[in-house]
């Protein structure tokens, strides 16, 4: 992975591009098939009553609502994921309009909400199956490594916004939780094949009976082809990755026993002094209980053993080990949930060309209690009062309050208020990370750096009528202090790390789908992002904020979805990403269009389209050690096949 590590980053211009009118164009062909028809049958999508019944867990950590979440929660169901055509994680990941995603070469991805998005962005909790994906060496994802079967996931619930309380530090601007459907649900085979322009994938999973429970396995191979610069010059970034893993569960998601596991390889092109090869493998085992009076507990544990060689920046072994408990317990007007957890990493790093780890070993630890009571104050309205208290090896107990207001205006609208503390805690980059690998250091880590901290103030609204129009609507306005910035050093030259920047986000995201008769829905999403962020007195950051990350101003999708006849489903989407400042990428609009066959209940084929009406444009900037890639038309074929 090539890391942006700030001051040194390289500033080129690109020419803006034209995107005039695929909104329009998008609109009108959506309006074009919504005419006339007979119904949709069963292959048509979930209705939006049934949408806004689905259970999300990942707001208050107990099953409520869509239309009940006092919260900014997306969710990406897996029919948006089977319909977009995504073959990653971060490309389904662009079906969430609360989300900014920029792909930065062939399989390195910059993903944020609510501003900060670099390369190393530490500010997004993310969770796959309740295991945290996020690695203690900088508090972000590599992405690359997140292989996940994509028609496994049973739904992806993205929040917008602190979920510190529930899930602790790192959890500052937002949480996205992919689940993944039960075994039993997945009791038969399946063979899936993409042949793109750019890549190469193929999975194959089975499912049955174990005993009295379900099991599946799975296994996928993915070949990503180079990308290409600006002057049309192949870049040295193509990835070849597999993966295998299963699934086992025995009762149901209410009381039952789950047991998991993957293992991963990837490997890059062959570069100047290497390939950059990661592997790993995890495991989880999950235990819960129901009572009849709906009293619930959960205890969980996992596993995770990762390993990344870069020749260039560093070598890293890591095992990691976590076990969570967790009680929900319905008490008159009451519903508490308490819990608490440990963790530990045990990381071991050898230099590589340029940068290092002082001390090379380091074992980290992180523990914390939980405490969370919503409070039904009416039959309307419910207040939700909750703290955690978070424990790690730099900075010792971090405060995590929060306080939620939910008023059910009518049964299908609410409107919610939240104020929240979230604090992102040091990490190894922070604390222990040298560049280069001997003295004198150009970057040096900063023995006080202490947690960053935001302070964040919500309102939102949300609702539905009836199966016709649905929409959500939040505005925020986040506080942010000790923001990690550089310092010139007293004495050796090059800079400390420390917090000597703050400052303010505030902006709008909002959503909506619109249902067209029985064959066509219309989605729509946009984002406002407004930052203004700046040092502190003492602050002499040469880079001044420009290193916290680079962000479009505005951002907004459209997607149709048309149920043709029976068996033949169209998909159009449009996005449009404002320019990036510091460097600057230019803005850029996509196009995509597919189109699905389902011949048999047992076969689909697809065609797919993407970016039809640009050659080519960048999306974010890699850093010093590789040029800026840039992406074009793609073109995919598709087959699931199941028995």
């Amino acid at each position: 992975m090539d890391f942006r590590f700030g001051r040194a980053a390289l500033r080129r211009g690109s020419t803006n591009r034209n995107r005039c009118g695929l909104a329009f164009a998008l609109a009108a062909l959506a309006g074009a098939a919504a005419a006339g028809g007979p119904q949709a049958d069963d292959l048509a999508d979930l209705s939006l009553e049934q949408l806004g019944d689905i259970e999300v867990t990942s707001v208050s950590r107990r099953a409520e609502r869509l239309l009940d979440a006092a919260a900014s929660i997306y969710v990406i169901t897996a029919d948006d994921i089977r319909r977009s055509g995504a073959a990653t994680l971060p490309e389904a990941l662009r079906l969430a309009p609360n989300l900014q995603v920029a792909r930065v070469n062939a399989s390195n991805y910059a993903i944020s909400s609510r501003g900060f998005n670099n390369a190393l962005g530490n500010k997004l909790l993310v969770l796959i199956d309740g295991r945290t994906v996020y690695t203690p060496l900088f508090s972000g994802v590599f992405w690359d490594a997140q292989e996940v079967m994509l028609q496994d996931v049973e739904r992806i619930e993205v929040i917008s916004g602190p979920g510190a309380t529930l899930w602790g530090a790192n959890a500052v601007n937002g949480v996205i939780n992919v689940i993944t459907r039960p075994a039993g649900a997945t009791r038969d085979g399946l063979l899936a094949a993409t042949a793109a322009s750019d890549q190469r994938a193929l999975a194959v999973r089975q499912g049955g009976a174990l005993g009295s429970g379900s099991y599946r396995v799975y296994a996928r191979r993915t070949r990503i082809d180079n990308t290409f610069d600006a002057q049309s010059a192949r870049q040295p970034d193509g990835w070849d990755s597999a993966q295998a893993g299963f699934r086992a569960d025995w009762g149901d998601a209410a009381s039952g026993f789950t047991v998991q596991g993957d293992s991963y390889r990837g490997e890059s092109e062959m570069r100047a002094f290497g390939p950059v090869e990661v592997s790993g493998s995890n495991l989880i085992a999950r235990w819960n209980h129901e009572e009849d009076d709906g009293e619930h507990w959960r205890v969980q544990a996992w596993f995770d053993h990762s390993r990344r060689d870069d020749p260039v920046l560093f070598h890293d072994r890591m095992d990691v080990a976590d076990l969570e408990f967790q009680h929900s317990l319905p008490l008159a007007a009451h519903t508490l949930v308490w819990g608490g957890g440990y963790r530990e990493a045990r990381d071991r790093i050898e230099k590589g060309l340029l940068a290092t780890f002082i001390p090379a070993r380091r074992t980290l630890q992180w523990s914390n209690l939980f405490v969370q009571d919503a409070i039904r104050l009416d039959e309307a309205v419910e207040a939700t009062v909750g703290l955690k208290l978070d424990r790690n090896t730099y900075t010792g107990v971090e405060v995590l309050p929060t306080l939620r207001l939910a008023w059910k205006t009518s049964p299908d609208q609410l409107i919610w208020a939240a104020v929240s503390r979230a604090v992102r805690a040091p990490s190894r980059i922070d604390k222990e990370f040298f560049l280069p690998t001997a003295p004198p250091f150009l970057i040096r880590g900063g023995p006080d750096f202490v947690s960053e901290v935001s302070n964040v103030f919500e309102l939102g609204f949300r609702g539905q009528s009836g199966d016709a129009f649905s929409w959500s609507l939040t505005a925020f306005h986040h506080r942010h202090d000790k923001l990690r910035s550089g310092q010139p050093a007293a004495s050796g030259g090059g800079f400390f790390v420390v917090n000597l920047n703050e400052g303010t986000t505030t902006g709008v995201e909002a959503w909506a789908t619109w249902r067209l008769g029985e064959r066509t829905r219309l989605a729509a999403g946009l984002v406002e992002l407004h930052q203004n962020l700046r040092q502190k007195p003492g602050g002499r950051d040469p880079e001044g904020t420009t290193d916290l990350g680079n962000d479009p101003r505005h951002q907004a999708q459209l997607r149709a979805t048309v149920q043709l006849a029976p068996r033949h489903e169209l998909d159009v989407s449009a996005r449009a990403v404002s320019r990036l400042p510091a460097p600057v990428i230019p803005g850029y609009a996509v196009l995509d269009a597919g189109y699905a066959w389902r011949p048999s209940p047992r076969l689909a084929l697809a065609v797919r389209l993407r970016n039809l009406f640009d050659a080519r444009h960048p999306e974010f900037e890699p850093g010093v050690l590789s040029q800026r890639s840039e992406f074009g038309r793609e073109g995919s074929v598709d087959l699931e096949w199941r028995w």
